[in-house]
């Protein structure tokens, strides 16, 4: 693992009063690296200033942060890689106020191991809040998540999956989820409360996706589903709630295509 924190290589620490660990108050984005580089690392930047805006918190330095991702990435020689980048509010007091001290910028990366060729998710009983202060932003705050996740995999499952208040399909712990029926690609819309995946994005840029919302029973309805996610790509699913699912082919159409354009352009 390659540590990065506050333009300093090799730091491996930070203040105990740092309101990411006291309150949870920071944001985060996932990339992909492939032999080296990073994938689609413009969007991901790009998604972590507007989750940091959501926050409250000043944009991170954008130039900083692709100076720090060059040097923790210099001399990487994994196929498949994996960067973080958490974007905390930084020192403070402990209680909900901030200090001035300003954020705090820390970069992990390491190897990354790919994801089975088919999944097995299950739902969970607790909605997404889509009215919610956090709505749309991908913060540090993951214990529900953490939950969620838990109890899937003691189903047997890899991937958790989320309602909303609405009582209509919503995402994964760490992934986007989309329906196929009767040829029709359908995947929840950003009011749902899901997060803006970067693969996501790229999924209905690439191809024709209704983005519509629809009832969580509507999984159990669909031809065919798969998950995207920036470690994950396109995943099919193959089980949902331990019900078998036929990996049809539109999902394997959306593999190849994201596979395809994907290889194409490193920053699409």
């Amino acid at each position: 693992m390659r540590v990065w924190v506050n333009g300093e290589l090799g730091r491996d620490q930070v203040s105990v009063i740092d309101h990411g660990i006291t309150v949870g108050d920071g944001v985060f984005e996932t990339i992909k690296i492939v032999r080296g580089a990073p994938f689609a690392l413009t969007r991901h930047l790009d998604r972590l200033a507007f989750s940091a805006r959501g926050l409250g918190l000043p944009e991170p330095d954008d130039a900083a942060v692709r100076r720090g991702v060059a040097e923790i990435l210099d001399g990487a020689a994994w196929e498949l890689g994996r960067l973080r980048i958490t974007y905390t509010g930084g020192p403070g007091p402990l209680g909900s106020d901030r200090g001035p001290d300003g954020p705090t910028t820390i970069l992990l990366a390491g190897e990354q191991k790919p994801f089975p060729d088919t999944g097995a998710i299950a739902v969970v009983p607790w909605p997404r809040n889509e009215r919610g202060p956090l709505s749309g932003l991908k913060t540090i705050s993951y214990a529900d998540n953490v939950i969620a996740l838990a109890r899937a995999k003691a189903q047997g499952a890899g991937e958790a999956i989320f309602g909303n208040l609405a009582g209509n399909l919503c995402e994964g712990t760490g992934s986007n989820i989309f329906l196929v029926k009767d040829g029709r690609v359908i995947t929840p819309p950003l009011s749902s409360g899901c997060l803006a995946g970067v693969t996501r994005a790229l999924v209905t840029e690439w191809m024709d996706v209704d983005e519509s919302d629809v009832p969580l029973q509507a999984l159990y309805e669909a031809d065919e589903v798969f998950l995207t996610s920036t470690t994950r790509d396109v995943q099919p699913v193959s089980l949902v709630d331990g019900r078998e699912i036929a990996v049809g082919p539109v999902t394997r159409k959306a593999r190849e295509i994201f596979l395809s354009r994907a290889a194409e352009h490193v920053d699409p």
